[in-house]
């Protein structure tokens, strides 16, 4: 049985092309309503990849790759 949604609550990957352009006007643009989305979006990360907190492991992987970037654009350069 197929189950009625209606056109608002219709997730972005349900949105067929040609009613995109209804489906981001009928959006809620105030700011309440973009943070009620990050917070959905928050929500939905960590509960479906049940990831810990970051760590100091991840802030050290960021780094290095920031800091190997930074060696390849100034060798690049000189």
């Amino acid at each position: 049985m197929v189950s009625v949604v209606a056109f608002k609550e219709k997730k972005l990957l349900d949105v067929k092309l040609r009613e995109l352009s209804s489906w981001i006007l009928m959006r809620d643009f105030i700011p309440k309503g973009i943070a009620g989305a990050f917070q959905r979006g928050y929500c939905q990360y960590y509960n479906k990849l049940n990831m810990k907190k970051g760590s100091v492991a991840g802030l050290s992987m960021v780094l290095a790759a920031y800091m190997l970037f930074n060696c390849l654009l100034f060798l690049q350069g000189t």
